[in-house]
């Protein structure tokens, strides 16, 4: 069991913040380890949690209020005003439509297509995107943000879209430059993935065991490990390259998921 913590936590520190999601992966991993039922569910969205404390370690300048600076207090309450209005359609979404999702859209078959329609969106995201004119986080609109948090719904209703993936493609597509994106992104992760993975815990029926705790334990600290090890290198590999290599996995990965479940 332990061991099973440990490589779904490498796996979600691994695909959670790049662009190749999270879910695509541990549908493969589960299905793999014969790991499944409620527990697992519940287990896929707590580990995240891990993920989040490695982002808000690693951008720890915009996560603590600069309470000795009130000039620069402005900005970074001007600047969670546009992620909270970003994440509302999103959180809006998944309180009306979770369980819907859930039986009807979270099949294998949806994650392969999403994982492929998502990579074409980046290639031409990357390809044709629009004029940059928004580089740094002062500049974002709350218009954008709301822009950008629409398509972040894209990833709630097609699992396998890539949460990650969605928020940089509409931060791209409104004008902002790839490394704002992928900020951006970040930043919105912490209080959509928090708010899952407290929501999912409070309404899970079962009961939990104690080494089903261990387990959750585990697997969030690893997770937790490795998404601040990937975090540190995505953030320098968008700087100097494209995120269409990204775009090539997932069709690859999608193609798999196809071929693991109806061939």
């Amino acid at each position: 069991m332990i061991l099973l913590a440990v490589i779904l936590g490498v796996i979600e520190g691994l695909t959670e913040f790049i662009p190749v999601s999270s879910t695509g992966h541990l549908i493969i991993a589960n299905n793999w380890l014969h790991f499944d039922g409620d527990f697992a569910n519940l287990f896929a969205i707590v580990i995240q949690s891990g993920a989040i404390v490695a982002a808000m370690i690693y951008f720890r300048e915009k996560i603590i209020p600069p309470l000795r600076h009130p000039e620069r207090l402005k900005t970074y309450i001007l600047l969670w005003l546009k992620v909270a209005i970003a994440i509302m359609p999103a959180v809006l979404l998944a309180l009306t439509m979770e369980d819907i999702i859930d039986e009807v859209l979270f099949k294998p078959v949806v994650v392969a297509f999403a994982l492929i329609i998502g990579a074409v969106l980046l290639i031409v995201s990357e390809t044709h995107q629009k004029q940059v004119h928004t580089v740094t986080d002062k500049a974002i609109t709350f218009k954008q943000a709301l822009i950008v948090g629409v398509f972040q719904c894209l990833a709630i209703v097609f699992p396998g879209m890539s949460r990650s993936a969605s928020t940089i493609i509409g931060g791209m597509w409104v004008g902002f430059d790839r490394k704002l994106s992928t900020e951006f992104s970040f930043l919105l992760a912490i209080p959509a993935l928090c708010g899952a993975s407290i929501y999912k815990l409070l309404k899970f029926e079962g009961d939990i065991a104690p080494t089903e705790w261990q387990m959750l334990g585990v697997g969030t600290l690893v997770s937790f490990v490795v998404a601040y090890f990937v975090i540190a290198f995505f953030m320098n590999y968008i700087r100097k390259h494209d995120m269409k290599l990204f775009a090539y996995y997932r069709i690859v990965l999608g193609i798999i998921v196809l071929a693991m479940f109806y061939l």
